[in-house]
Formats: structure tokens, C-alpha cells, sequence
């Protein structure tokens, strides 16, 4: 099998639409304005669901912050045609952070399993402003959204941060993906869709990582 045909091959365990989104996700977080119009070319291409495309820049600002999800939403405005919506829950800071904090600690714990009360101590003793902030703002205002699925999310995370070099939370957000339902084929083939935007050296160490997450994912059974 040629390199090309294997690429191919291990992208096959997504849907075209989620490759797209997924791929959308790593351009965003660390590519430049050219892949950024191609991607969400193909995004439209490949018809996308408009309401995922959006839900995934929103969540960008997370793991790019807000210049590059800035950026990315309008130059998603200008190629889909699509105008903002007239409102959203995501506005209603002064009334929701109750909920919030709630759905935030329900999808947070979904993410990181039997490490979720761990990572609450880790996180509170680096900042407890953190660790509120990750709950509230992060797995509550942010990813707990209805608009897109929590499998996906976490696939565009994982996509975001390859591309982003950040290994750390790459590896999270690669057992955060199992812990939600992924496959390790389907985490592979999001490491595939972004794999020219890694040199070498971090298509190898990725690699490396979800073989070793998915083993250790094994045992634990």
C-alpha cells in the first residue's frame, strides 16, 4: 500500500464531514490565512453542518484564543454566506453560571473518567480561579453546548492541540476522546487530517502517544 493509499485508508473511520471539521479545528488553532480559506472551502464542500462548523470556532477560542477564532468566524461568515444568529444562551452570563458550573463538572467528568477528580486537585492547586474557570467557562459555557456532540469536540481538541504543540493536553484530550466514545481509529484519523501541518518528528511522537494512551486504555478494562 502506497503511503497516499494508507493515509487514505486510516482516514476512512470519519465521515467526510468530520474530517473536515476536525481538520478545520487544527488550521485554526495553528495554521496560517491560506489553509485557514481552504479548509473551510472544504468544509463547505464537503456540507458540512453549518451549526457544527460554528460550534467549533467558538470552542477554538479555548485552544487558540480569541484573535484566531476571531479570524476564523469571519472568514466563515464571508465564504458560507451565513449571518450571525440574533441571539444565544451563550449571552445570558448574568443568569446561567449556576448551570453552568453544573454541566461544566457533568461533561468535564464524562471527559476524564476516573481521572476527573484528580484533575480537579491539580488544576485548583496550580489556580483556583483555574480550576473555576475550567469548569464554568471551559466544560460548561463552552463544550457543554448542544449544538455539536461531545465525541466530536473532543476530536476537534485533539486535532487543535497536535497542531498547537501541546502534547500535555494532547495526551488528556486523546483519553478524553476514548472516555467519550471515540475509536482509536477514529482518533487516528483525526491525527491523519491535520498530519501536513506536523513535522515529521510530530506525526511520530503523536502516533506514539495514542498508541500508548489506547494500550493503557486496554488495561484499565
Amino acid at each position: 500500500m502506497t503511503p497516499a493509499a494508507a493515509a487514505q485508508d486510516r482516514l476512512s473511520a470519519l465521515d467526510a464531514p468530520t474530517v473536515a471539521l476536525v481538520r478545520l479545528a487544527g488550521v485554526v488553532a495553528g495554521a496560517g490565512e491560506g489553509e485557514l480559506r481552504a479548509a473551510l472551502a472544504a468544509v463547505v464542500a464537503s456540507r458540512v453542518e453549518p451549526v457544527w462548523v460554528e460550534e467549533l470556532i467558538l470552542q477554538s477560542y479555548l485552544f487558540a484564543g480569541f484573535p484566531r477564532t476571531l479570524n476564523a468566524m469571519r472568514e466563515w461568515r464571508r465564504m458560507s454566506g451565513r449571518s450571525a444568529p440574533a441571539g444565544d444562551p451563550g449571552t445570558e452570563t448574568a443568569t446561567s453560571a449556576d448551570r453552568w458550573r453544573a454541566e461544566g463538572e457533568q461533561t468535564c467528568a464524562k471527559v476524564y473518567g476516573g481521572m476527573y477528580e484528580r484533575l480537579r486537585v491539580n488544576i485548583a492547586t496550580l489556580h483556583p480561579a483555574l480550576d473555576a474557570w475550567m469548569v464554568v467557562e471551559g466544560y460548561g459555557k463552552v463544550l457543554s453546548r448542544p449544538g455539536l456532540d461531545l465525541l466530536r469536540r473532543e476530536l476537534c481538541i485533539v486535532a487543535a492541540c497536535a497542531v498547537a504543540r501541546q502534547d500535555r493536553q494532547m495526551q488528556s484530550h486523546l483519553h478524553g476522546s476514548l472516555n467519550v466514545g471515540a475509536t482509536p481509529a477514529q482518533v487516528a484519523a483525526t491525527i491523519e487530517a491535520v498530519a501536513d501541518l506536523l513535522t515529521p518528528e510530530e506525526r511520530t511522537r503523536a502516533g506514539a502517544m495514542l498508541a500508548k494512551v489506547t494500550g493503557n486504555a486496554r488495561k484499565e478494562r
